[in-house]
């Protein structure tokens, strides 16, 4: 037999064995990978209303965060991120509604009391052919130093790879109008009397680059629309289950831009971002007056509202640097300045953010506010709804030093000095409004430490605290009047696991 014959009558065989082989090969097997922390505080707040009443503070309150991924294969991820055991210690359980007027109230779009609540939920997947990867479901959007936008959003994104950048294009879905079942301008008026039923929308898009080996670059625009505006009322800020500053704006429509970056040269780093905002309050305000936020149907505000001609405009710029002395010792400064409003009675409104969690970090009392609407559980800080402080570098202009000291391989010190002014003057209020004859640009200054001890690589304990010395524009914001003087402090223990 020749070697062909041999070969055409081997064919059937060799068929059959690479057909075997391929049946054989396992397609990619599902992975699954969990991680997550737990987190537990307590809180001792003082004075953060300067003495107008007493207000004295101590709770614990905790978080169980889990974090699942399954994964097939390389290229394809659900990824979800959920909080369960989360709860204010002594509170029991009790059912969050807004009719009880209990302390609970305040966190009822955040469903605690040992309810599960889902921060994320997605699919990613990538595909190599057109180099880009797409998330699809709810999941964080954030950009720059998280002073413009830090939210968990539902929507869509593509990271499209451009040579070694990424640029990120983006759409979600902020609101869907009054219960989500409508698109009409005018449906059933809800339980707060709203009856625009349209939608909010955030698109985005982002470019990130490198700038040799020592520079990081963020490019970032943002559009934010908001339609249900019919019935005067705006997602933000009248959707928040949170109160903002007095005075502050409805945003209708609104454009972001910015551009932060790190550079990193030899022992010193920069972390540092510019924007500028943009945008409309198309609801016409002829009084401050509006609903409270974090109260029942009928509960009035007579100071939410800012009055404005219509336009928005803001700007943040933010540098912070660090200095690595020596391996033990690092010392630091932060510089940063928001835009306010001159007048909030006329003119032009201010604007600083779309939407966050509160995890730009600048001091413990002033400017510190997790707040419980995604992320958090407690109003911590001046920021918190019920004393109603400025968050992030609202009409805020800082300049602060700060060193951090590794005096163990398991104990790290930290301690900062804050001088905060406003950029624009802060007025004196009354229920009637605000009094444009007594002004004040003075915020004060801060006093912060803190202690972390690793007990294990992953269990760290932490003691925090801050004392807060307020100029008379503090007290015109928090109290409306300097009659009262009394300086906040805090002080802050931790546990938190990782794993």
């Amino acid at each position: 037999m020749t070697t062909k014959k041999l070969l055409l009558a081997a064919l059937p065989l060799i068929l059959m064995i690479e057909f075997a082989v391929a049946q054989a090969q396992e397609p990619p097997k599902l992975q699954f990978k969990v991680n997550g922390l737990y987190n537990a505080w307590g809180l001792t707040q003082r004075d953060f209303l300067l003495g107008m009443t007493d207000y004295r503070d101590d709770y614990l309150v905790q978080m169980f965060r889990l974090n699942f991924t399954f994964a097939y294969g390389d290229d394809i991820k659900a990824i979800t991120r959920f909080d369960l055991g989360q709860g204010w210690w002594g509170v029991d359980n009790q059912g969050p509604t807004y009719r009880t007027g209990s302390g609970s109230a305040l966190f009822d779009n955040k469903d605690t009391k040992f309810f599960l609540h889902v921060d994320h939920a997605y699919l990613w997947f990538n595909v190599p052919k057109i180099s880009t990867a797409f998330s699809v479901g709810r999941f964080n959007w954030s950009v720059g130093n998280r002073l413009v936008l830090d939210n968990n959003y539902d929507g869509l994104t593509a990271d499209i790879k451009v040579r070694d950048a990424m640029l990120k294009l983006g759409w979600a879905k902020v609101s869907e109008g009054v219960d989500g079942l409508s698109d009409q301008t005018r449906t059933a008026r809800d339980w707060r009397g709203n009856y625009d039923a349209r939608d909010a929308d955030l698109f985005l898009a982002t470019y990130n680059t490198s700038v040799g080996t020592s520079t990081k670059l963020e490019l970032y625009g943002l559009y934010y629309t908001d339609r249900s505006i019919e019935d005067s009322t705006a997602y933000i800020i009248d959707g928040l289950f949170y109160n903002r500053p007095r005075f502050t704006p409805q945003v209708t429509k609104l454009g972001i831009f910015g551009l932060s970056g790190t550079t990193k040269i030899d022992k010193l780093t920069f972390a540092y971002e510019v924007n500028y905002l943009t945008g409309k309050d198309e609801i016409k305000n002829s009084t401050h007056r509006g609903l409270l936020n974090t109260s029942g149907a009928g509960a009035i505000d007579p100071l939410k509202y800012d009055i404005n001609n219509g336009d928005l405009t803001g700007y943040n710029i933010f540098v912070r640097a660090t200095y690595t002395v020596t391996p033990a010792v690092t010392l630091g400064a932060v510089a940063g300045r928001g835009s306010g409003d001159d007048d909030p009675t006329s003119g032009k409104g201010n604007v600083n953010k779309l939407r966050t969690a509160g995890f730009f970090f600048l001091t413990e009392v002033w400017e510190d506010s997790i707040m419980p609407d995604e992320e958090g559980i407690t109003p911590q800080g001046l920021g918190a709804p019920n004393v109603r402080g400025y968050r992030e570098l609202e009409n805020t202009t800082a300049i602060q030093v700060n060193a951090t000291f590794k005096a163990t391989a398991a104990l790290t010190l930290f301690a900062s000095y804050t001088f905060l002014t406003s950029t624009e003057p802060i007025y004196a209020w009354t229920a009637a409004g605000p009094n444009l004859a007594l002004k004040a640009n003075d915020i004060g200054s801060e006093v912060d430490v803190k202690a972390d001890y690793k007990i294990y690589d992953n269990l760290t304990a932490t003691v925090r605290g801050g004392y807060f010395m307020p100029g008379k524009g503090a007290k015109y914001l928090l109290t409306g009047t300097d009659r009262f003087s009394k300086n906040p402090w805090e002080i802050r223990t931790e546990i938190t696991f990782v794993f």
